[in-house]
C-alpha cells in the first residue's frame, strides 16, 4: 500500500488541488489514509474529480461550469458532465464505483481515484489493499466486538443513504437493496453463534450428541464391495435336442380278461 500511496502522491504532486481541500500530495495522502469519511464527501460531488481532469483536458473542462456543493442535484449534474468528457476520450469509468463515490459508500472513492490514474496517466499500478469492493461496511462490522456491531435496522440505515434513496425512486430496487443487506446481516449472525455458541446458548442437537462408532469390518467390506456388479451364478449348461437319440421299445401289454381270471395265489 505504501508503494501505491507514493505513486499516487507524486501523480497529485504536479496537480493544482484548491488549498481549502488538498494543496499538495502530503495533503492528499493524509486525505487518502485518515480522513474516510472527509474524502467520501469530497469526492462526492465531482468538484475534485474535475480538477484532476481539467489539468489533462483544461478547453474541455472548465471549472466555472462545476457547482462546488453538495446538494444531489449538484452531484448528478457534475458527474453528468465529467462522464461526457472522459467518453469523448474514451475513458469509461465503472458505473458502480460512480453511483457508489456519488451515496459515499465505503471504499468508493479510493477505488475511483485509483481507476482514474490508470486511465489517465496509462499507467499500472499495485492494486490498493482496501477492504472489499461491495460498498458496505461489512469488513468494518466484522473488526468490532459483537456487542457493538450494527442491528438489522442499523445495518441498513449505515449501508442505503439517503441520497440513494431520493435518486432511486423505484420502491421494488430499494426493497430488493434493503432484503439484500438484511440478508448480509443474518448471515453474520449465524456466524456469530458459530464463533461464539456459549454467548448465545446454542444446544447441541441430537445428531451432534449422538456418539459415532467406528464402523465393523462387515460394513467396511459392504461398503467397499456396494459399487461392484454381482457375480453371476453359474448357469446349467442347456443341450439342444439335435445331441439326444430315441430308440423306440415294444411294449407287450395283457389284456383284462386274463387278469381277472387269473386264480390268487393261495396260500398253502
Amino acid at each position: 500500500m505504501t508503494a501505491a500511496m507514493g505513486t499516487l502522491e507524486g501523480w497529485m504532486d504536479g496537480i493544482h488541488i484548491e488549498e481549502s481541500r488538498a494543496t499538495n500530495a502530503a495533503g492528499f495522502v493524509l486525505l487518502i489514509e485518515q480522513k474516510a469519511l472527509e474524502r467520501r464527501r469530497d469526492f462526492s460531488n465531482g468538484y475534485l474529480v474535475a480538477e484532476v481532469c481539467s489539468w489533462y483536458f483544461p478547453e474541455e473542462v472548465p471549472m466555472h461550469a462545476y457547482d462546488n456543493r453538495a446538494s444531489l442535484p449538484t452531484k448528478l449534474g457534475n458527474w453528468a458532465l465529467i462522464e461526457k468528457v472522459l467518453s469523448k476520450r474514451g475513458i469509461h469509468l465503472p458505473k458502480e464505483v460512480i453511483e457508489g463515490t456519488i451515496h459515499c459508500k465505503p471504499g468508493a472513492a479510493e477505488l475511483l481515484v485509483q481507476e482514474l490514474y490508470c486511465r489517465l496517466t496509462n499507467r499500472e499500478i499495485k492494486a490498493l489493499q482496501y477492504e472489499g469492493t461491495d460498498f458496505t461496511d461489512r469488513q468494518y462490522q466484522e473488526k468490532l466486538p459483537m456487542v457493538a456491531r450494527s442491528t438489522a435496522s442499523k445495518a441498513i440505515k449505515n449501508n442505503i443513504t439517503l441520497s440513494e434513496t431520493l435518486h432511486e425512486t423505484n420502491i421494488e430496487t430499494n426493497k430488493s437493496k434493503a432484503q439484500a443487506i438484511i440478508h448480509m446481516h443474518l448471515q453474520q449472525r449465524q456466524l456469530e453463534r458459530v464463533q461464539d455458541p456459549k454467548r448465545f446458548s446454542v444446544k447441541p442437537t441430537l445428531g451432534e450428541l449422538a456418539i459415532r462408532l467406528p464402523p465393523t469390518v462387515q460394513q467396511e467390506v459392504t461398503t467397499e464391495t456396494r459399487g461392484q456388479e454381482p457375480p453371476k451364478s453359474p448357469q446349467p449348461e442347456i443341450r439342444s435336442r439335435s445331441h439326444i437319440q430315441f430308440r423306440e421299445i415294444d411294449v407287450r401289454q395283457t389284456s383284462k380278461r386274463s387278469l381277472v381270471s387269473a386264480s390268487p395265489i393261495s396260500g398253502d
